[in-house]
């Protein structure tokens, strides 16, 4: 029989941050507000004495959630952005892939980090966070042949911004059927430009 390994140290500690993450996101989605240490503890399965030798506070915990949210959705995006065949077929993976995530329970994550994260912690991460969507998308339409890119760019986020207002719901099948509806209402308005005509979007 082959000898399973242990983790190492670092292994075991990186798995342990990760649960404590995960779990804290797990709770900001699901109670809207910032969990104690005890709590996420509790979920990971960790003492607390466990959860404070990763994060010192509450605060700090928060930090470090910002610091995990903001390249996990960039890199969602961004993977199902490269991974479209064709420029056109890139625009709307971007499309698709942020509206997912406005209808996914990394949604509720998003509003409860506004609503107990100071704005100023937020402010570099969240900058960081949109400019590294810009380039991807930027690069699509560029290839598409789009002479003014950028200012397409800008468009299409903004349109983007307007369809999410009413997509995320508590309710899982209500935010499908919002995003359903969204995406629908986006083709029309994109599919003609970016040469795409293969049905109803369904979203993934």
């Amino acid at each position: 029989m082959p000898r399973i390994q242990a983790p190492t140290v670092a292994e075991h500690r990186a798995q342990q941050r990760r649960a404590i993450l995960d779990a804290a996101r797990a709770h900001l989605a699901e109670e809207g507000q910032a969990p104690s240490l005890a709590q996420v503890g509790a979920r990971a399965n960790l003492a607390r004495s466990s959860v404070y030798e990763y994060f010192g506070s509450r605060d700090e915990l928060l930090a470090g959630v910002v610091g995990d949210v903001f390249p996990d959705w960039a890199a969602q995006v961004i993977g199902s952005t490269e991974s479209a065949s064709t420029p056109g077929e890139q625009v709307w993976a971007y499309v698709e892939a942020n509206m997912q995530l406005f209808a996914s329970s990394e949604q509720a994550v998003a509003r409860a980090l506004t609503s107990v994260v100071d704005p100023a912690l937020l402010a570099g991460p969240l900058n960081r966070f949109h400019e590294s969507l810009q380039k991807p998308l930027v690069a699509a339409l560029r290839a598409h042949g789009e002479a003014q890119p950028q200012l397409m760019a800008d468009i299409i986020g903004s349109m983007l911004v307007r369809a999410s207002h009413d997509v995320w719901s508590p309710n899982r099948r209500t935010a499908q059927r919002r995003l359903r509806t969204a995406l629908r209402l986006l083709a029309d308005l994109l599919w003609p430009y970016l040469g795409i005509d293969r049905g109803e979007p369904q979203p993934g």
